[in-house]
């Protein structure tokens, strides 16, 4: 019988390589491939995660699997996906998150088509997340779980995955706690075995990211403005709704803030470098309680803010997406108009679990959670789960 084959992004760090060590085991004819993506040398800080030694890490992991091993340059890719794209957000006041799209644009299209023609029969990655497989009504539907190492469950980086791609990938470590990944790497004389986690930008190193948003993004000085916590905006609005839609775009309002509600209290040097909930970089001292952005405003250039995590401007119980960016995995469970859906879900990685009940109406879905929320962010992801499975996500607008 024919050995299937399958291709592993090999990034040069331990999970991947336990990753091809693992198929190699079960049987597969295995391939390594390591992915060079846009690279810029003046916002790197580049002696944290040179891309060079990353690439040699995964030559010698190869090497010492005795399987082929070619680097891909998808910086081309990479640039006009990815970069791009977070430069347009955060110039639109959005946060982007680069790993969700990271999987979605390149390690689960651009590299998973160069795969394919190379003959794979499926593509592999070193990501703590498992796949299932269920019947219903005689079809085959591919399910995304959570990956048993609850502390590293990645799940959420690949809540934008479709069934098609679900259908050519494997998860091999997502059964495993990273503990017995480093142990097996250990024991496999790997020479990633005790190589810290890269953090950072997806494939991209560390980066400083108001440096990296500089290039593109000219600063230019505007105001910090306090709003009070007591301010009248936050009174609750009674809850007599006149209909479950009035409920839902109520609850998923963001406040609308004006100069004048507060006080300035300090300048800084562009709106779009801020994002929602962020304390360090205001650089504003002196008051009882550290000060958190409430709101950005790109437009006018001005960064609201308010003393303390509780600030009420930083929670929020609800968010809504537009329709064309609902996606689900499981495309089966999709919801019709007036439909609404008990899950949990979270606004961003290693975010506990959260309650929630998706609503869907003719203009989009909102999701609104049993608790309010801190720092609901527009351009995040909001990924919905039903126990142990991601069923699907969207981009808070």
């Amino acid at each position: 019988m024919n050995k299937k084959r399958v291709v592993v992004g090999l990034s040069g760090g331990v999970d991947s390589s336990v990753t091809a060590y693992l198929l190699k085991e079960q049987g597969y004819e295995v391939i390594g491939l390591f992915m060079k993506n846009w690279h810029d040398d003046s916002v790197t800080i580049s002696d944290e995660c040179p891309w060079l030694d990353d690439s040699n890490d995964a030559m010698l992991v190869a090497d010492k699997l005795n399987i082929p091993f070619q680097t891909v340059d998808l910086s081309e890719e990479y640039k006009e996906r990815i970069v791009d794209y977070m430069f347009n957000e955060y110039e639109r006041g959005r946060t982007p998150n680069p790993d969700v799209l990271c999987n979605r644009e390149i390690k689960f299209d651009v590299f998973m088509k160069i795969a394919l023609s190379l003959g794979a029969d499926y593509v592999a990655t070193g990501h703590y997340c498992r796949k299932g497989e269920i019947e219903k009504e005689g079809k085959k539907i591919y399910q995304l779980l959570a990956g048993k190492d609850k502390n590293k469950d990645q799940s959420y980086f690949l809540c934008q995955l479709s069934q098609e791609q679900l259908a050519k990938t494997l998860f091999p470590i997502g059964e495993l706690q990273k503990s017995e990944v480093r142990k097996i790497a250990a024991e496999q004389e790997l020479v990633t075995a005790g190589k810290k986690d890269s953090q950072g930008l997806c494939f991209i190193g560390k980066v400083r990211l108001p440096d990296f948003l500089q290039q593109k993004l000219q600063p230019k000085n505007g105001d910090i403005v306090e709003i009070s916590s007591e301010d009248s905006i936050y009174q609750s609005v009674e809850n007599n709704f006149s209909s479950k839609q009035e409920e839902l775009v109520v609850l998923s309002e963001k406040y609308s803030y004006q100069p004048d509600l507060g006080k300035k209290v300090g300048s800084h040097n562009g709106a779009h470098y801020f994002t929602k909930g962020q304390r360090k970089g205001l650089a504003v001292g002196g008051t009882p309680e550290p000060l958190f952005v409430i709101e950005t405003d790109v437009k006018n250039n001005i960064i609201y803010t308010g003393q303390g995590k509780n600030h009420p401007g930083l929670l929020r119980k609800g968010l809504f997406i537009a329709n064309d960016e609902i996606h689900w995995v499981r495309e089966d469970l999709q919801l019709q108009n007036d439909e609404s859906l008990e899950v949990s879900a979270r606004i961003r990685y290693r975010q506990p679990l959260e309650k929630a009940t998706l609503y869907k109406t003719e203009n989009g879905l909102y999701v609104i959670f049993e608790n309010a929320q801190t720092a609901i962010t527009e351009g995040q992801f909001v990924a919905w789960y039903q126990d142990e499975e991601l069923l699907g996500s969207g981009v808070i607008s």
